[in-house]
């Protein structure tokens, strides 16, 4: 694996103006407040409000996933996790949008240089929403790229973006192209029962341009294209990419389990007596039991993260093994934490019903997250056994 340098260009941030971990996460909790006071706007609006994204933005959070050089932070990309699953705790998709955006801001880092710099160049705070997956799509060479049509779902956070990622065909096995606000529509699809805030609408393209540098091979970046590494000599540039992601997802879950918890707790708690909910026993043993989920989750979740980029600053590879136990563990989290959610909710009664109580977004919310296929564990974990078992694993890990 070739050595990297990294060089310090005026976008840097001057280190003294470079805030600590700690004060990211006084942050994001000096956040919550506002966040929980806006959730059923957010909700109402189908997207983040203005507010939230101006507010995210000043926190400088959002540059925890920017490459160094184009103004980013210093900053363990754990980090965005943590950020994601405590904003969780206050609005689900908030902190859904802020983990893509962060992961994505990360991401954009093992494009060719030319397609960085139209990025963050004269923007750090540019934010980037996707559908990774190729759509309805064609994709047609031309002189110096490509000629996109198509449409795709799920684009989370995209009417705050300025950039967008989407899958796309018939270049190789897996590649992104990197998209401008000018090439593309956004089609208001989003009526769903959970993450409503997230905005999560289709994109069209209509015969947009996208040149040669502007397409990133899925496959190879961080597995032997080491331009993001060369580029940034940032650790999280020397794994392959589908080791990371996803986790993006996932760390929201925990905090909506938490969030659940901690509303739980704060109506209860107090009401002992003769019929009262503090002192049911069925209470006590299903608030014991989500803790202990949440807790095992946000354990797992650290472990694998953790071991990753430490095996990444060791300029380690990654066996098959190694990818197919973060896949099983990123959807095995994801439903730990539904399991989490669903005690509680069944033991909320008739008032965690009403659209006025957290407890029925958070429930909802979860349900959402839950529904990605990556994050169902009957296909999620399926590849681990796999691989286990001698098998050559059948999907993307």
């Amino acid at each position: 694996m070739p050595s990297a340098t990294r060089s310090v260009t005026t976008k840097q941030l001057n280190a003294r103006e470079t805030p600590t971990a700690a004060d990211l996460l006084l942050r994001t909790s000096e956040m919550l407040p506002a966040l929980k006071e806006r959730a059923a706007h957010t909700e109402e609006l189908r997207r983040l409000p203005e507010e939230t994204v101006a507010d995210l933005l000043a926190s400088g959070l959002h540059r925890i996933g920017v490459p160094i050089r184009y103004g980013g932070l210093d900053i363990d990309y754990a980090l965005a996790l943590d950020v994601a699953a405590e904003l969780a705790r206050a609005c689900p998709a908030t902190a859904w949008c802020y983990g893509l955006w962060a992961a994505h801001a990360w991401l954009v880092g093992y494009w060719p240089e030319p397609a960085q710099e139209e990025v963050f160049g004269s923007d750090p705070d540019a934010l980037c929403s996707s559908s990774l997956n190729v759509g309805r799509s064609t994709c047609t060479p031309v002189d110096g790229g490509y000629r996109l049509s198509g449409r795709w779902e799920f684009s989370s956070g995209c009417d705050a973006a300025t950039w967008l990622m989407l899958g796309v065909p018939g270049i190789g096995e897996r590649n992104w192209a990197l998209v401008p606000r000018g090439d593309y529509e956004i089609v208001d699809t989003w009526f769903v029962s959970g993450l409503r805030g997230s905005g999560s609408k289709d994109i069209e393209v209509r015969d947009a341009f996208v040149p040669f540098h502007r397409i990133l091979d899925v496959t190879t970046a961080g597995d032997g294209d080491w331009t993001g590494w060369e580029l940034h000599g940032q650790s999280r540039y020397r794994l392959p990419i589908p080791v990371l992601l996803g986790w993006d997802l996932v760390a929201p879950m925990l905090g909506i389990a938490q969030g659940m918890l901690d509303e739980f707790i704060a109506k209860t708690a107090g009401s002992a007596g003769a019929a009262k909910s503090a002192d049911a026993p069925a209470v006590h043993i299903r608030v014991s039991q989500a803790a202990a989920e949440i807790d095992a989750g946000r354990a797992l979740m650290d472990r694998d993260v953790r071991e990753a980029l430490d095996r990444a600053e060791a300029g380690e590879g990654f066996t098959t093994l190694h990818r197919a136990r973060y896949r099983r563990d990123k959807a095995y989290v994801t439903q730990v934490c539904l399991q989490a959610v669903n005690r509680i909710f069944d033991i909320s009664g008739g008032h965690g019903l009403f659209e006025s109580d957290p407890l029925q977004r958070f429930h909802r919310d979860a349900h959402a997250v839950a529904h990605r296929d990556t994050l169902i564990m009957d296909l999620g974990g399926q590849e681990y056994a796999r691989v286990l078992l001698g098998l050559d694993a059948t999907g993307r890990i």
